[in-house]
C-alpha cells in the first residue's frame, strides 16, 4: 500500500494539470470493475493514523480486487486544496471533513443516514454532525472527547494536582511554578494553521454565558465575553508561559515537547498525545476538564475524524462500500486507538490506551459536562482563520486583545450576513 500513498499536488500543479485531474480524480473509466478512488486523508505521512488507515485499505482491496484506493497524505494547505477541487467540480471520491461535514461540505457530500451504521453513531456527535432533519454526511471514525492535555510527571514535579485546576487563576499559579522549574507551561504551534485558534475554542465556552451563546447563534457578537479570552492569552505571552519558539514550532514539535516533559500543557485533541507517545513511549500524559472563569469545568468534543463521499462521484457505490468497511467495529476500534480518540460508533469499544484513566475519571465517573467546539456551533463558517490570525498576533505582540476582538467582531458580522 505504501506505493499508493502519495502527496497531493500543489495548487499550481492543480491549475496546470486541471484537465488531467478532472479525468483521474472521481472517475475510473471502468466502473466498479476497475475503480480507483482518491481519498483525501488529511493525515500526515508517517503518522499512526495514516498507517492504520493504510492497513485497512489493503484489507479492503484484497476483498474487493476491482477497487483501488489512492490515499493522499495531508499538506498544510489541505482546506485550500479542497476548496479549489470543489470549486472546479472536481471533488475527491472520499475526503476527511475535519469537523465540517454538515456546515461546510454537506452540499457536496452524499447523505449517509440510510447506511446500516447510522443508528450506531455516538449521540455526542449529533449537535455538530446532523442537520435539523437528522441527516448525516460523513462516517465518524473518531469522536473527540478531551480536555486540557498535560504531562503528569511535570505537574507531579512541581506539586500540582490537575484536579485542582478548576479556574484560570489556579492554572496561572501552576504555570508560574512550572516556569520556575525550567519547563514551558503552555506549548502552541505558531507555524501550523490552527493551534492558536484552539486556545479560543477550548476557553470560550467558559467565558460565555448561555445567553451570550444564544446571542451568537442569532448573529450578535459578544465583545465583552471575547476580549477577556484574548486578555488571558496576552497575560500568558507576557509572563513567558508560551513556548519561546512559538512562531517556528510545528504541531509535531509541540507533541514531542509534551512527551519529553519539556512542556506541561497543550490545547489540542488527543491525537497530540498519541503523537507524543511515538517519540516518548513512556510519557505520562493525561487530560483534565478545562478551567472556567465561573461555573463547572468541562470537556470539549464533537466531530473528530470523519469521512464523507462525493455525491457526484462516479465511484459513489464503491466509496460507500469502503465507508461501510471502515464502520466495522474492529476497524473503528483499531483506528480510534491509533488516533487516541473515542470511536465514532457505539458498536466499538473505547480504548484510549494511556489516556484511558483520564477518560474513566472525567467521563465515566465524574460525568463531566461535554461542550461542542465553540467555532463549529456558535460562529459562522469561515471565521476560523480570523480566530487563528488574531490570536497569533496577540501572542507575538503584534496586536492587542482589543484590536483582535474588534477584527473578530467585524468578520463575524460580515460572514454571518453572508449566510442569511
Amino acid at each position: 500500500m505504501t506505493s499508493r500513498v502519495s502527496r497531493i499536488v500543489s495548487i499550481a500543479a492543480v491549475a496546470a494539470a486541471g484537465a488531467l485531474m478532472l479525468a483521474g480524480c472521481s472517475s475510473s473509466g471502468g466502473g466498479s470493475d476497475s475503480a480507483t478512488l482518491q481519498v483525501q486523508t488529511n493525515m500526515a505521512a508517517g503518522s499512526p493514523q495514516l498507517a492504520a488507515l493504510t492497513k485497512m485499505a489493503d484489507s479492503f482491496e484484497k476483498a474487493n480486487p476491482g477497487v483501488k484506493l489512492n490515499l493522499i497524505p495531508s499538506t498544510n494547505t489541505y482546506e485550500q486544496d479542497l476548496k479549489v477541487m470543489l470549486a472546479a467540480h472536481n471533488a475527491p471520491d472520499i475526503w476527511q471533513t475535519h469537523g465540517w461535514s454538515r456546515d461546510r461540505y454537506s452540499q457536496f457530500l452524499a447523505p449517509l443516514q440510510g447506511e446500516s451504521w447510522n443508528k450506531d453513531v455516538n449521540k455526542i456527535l449529533d449537535p455538530s454532525m446532523r442537520d435539523s432533519s437528522g441527516n448525516i454526511y460523513a462516517l465518524p471514525m473518531v469522536a473527540d472527547v478531551t480536555g486540557l492535555l498535560y504531562n503528569a510527571d511535570v505537574l507531579k514535579k512541581v506539586g500540582v494536582d490537575p484536579a485542582t485546576l478548576t479556574s484560570w487563576d489556579a492554572f496561572d499559579a501552576a504555570a508560574a511554578k512550572i516556569k520556575a522549574a525550567g519547563v514551558t507551561p503552555i506549548a502552541v504551534s505558531g507555524k501550523d494553521n490552527g493551534p492558536a485558534g484552539n486556545l479560543i475554542d477550548w476557553m470560550a465556552p467558559g467565558f460565555y454565558s448561555q445567553d451570550q451563546l444564544a446571542s451568537l447563534k442569532k448573529g450578535t457578537f459578544q465583545s465583552d465575553a471575547y476580549k477577556p479570552i484574548l486578555d488571558q492569552v496576552q497575560k500568558w505571552a507576557k509572563a513567558g508561559y508560551i513556548n519561546p519558539d512559538y512562531s517556528s514550532a510545528t504541531s509535531a514539535d509541540v507533541s514531542k515537547a509534551l512527551g519529553a516533559g519539556q512542556a506541561a500543557f497543550v490545547f489540542s485533541q488527543n491525537t497530540s498525545a498519541q503523537n507524543a507517545f511515538t517519540t516518548s513511549p513512556d510519557a505520562n500524559i493525561g487530560f483534565f476538564p478545562i478551567p472556567t472563569q465561573s461555573g463547572t469545568p468541562y470537556l470539549i468534543g464533537g466531530e473528530g475524524i470523519a469521512y464523507g463521499a462525493s455525491k457526484t462521484g462516479k465511484n459513489l457505490a464503491d466509496a460507500k462500500k469502503f465507508l461501510d468497511f471502515l464502520a466495522q467495529p474492529a476497524n473503528q476500534e483499531t483506528f480510534a486507538v491509533a488516533a487516541g480518540g473515542v470511536p465514532g460508533l457505539t458498536t466499538a469499544k473505547v480504548d484510549l490506551g494511556k489516556l484511558q484513566p483520564s477518560y474513566d475519571q472525567w467521563v465515566v465517573k465524574a460525568k463531566s459536562p461535554l461542550v461542542p467546539y465553540f467555532d463549529r456551533v456558535y460562529l459562522p463558517n469561515g471565521l476560523w482563520n480570523t480566530l487563528v490570525t488574531t490570536t497569533d498576533s496577540v501572542i507575538t505582540g503584534q496586536s492587542t486583545p482589543a484590536a483582535g476582538t474588534d477584527q473578530v467582531g467585524k468578520d463575524f458580522q460580515s460572514l454571518y450576513g453572508q449566510k442569511q
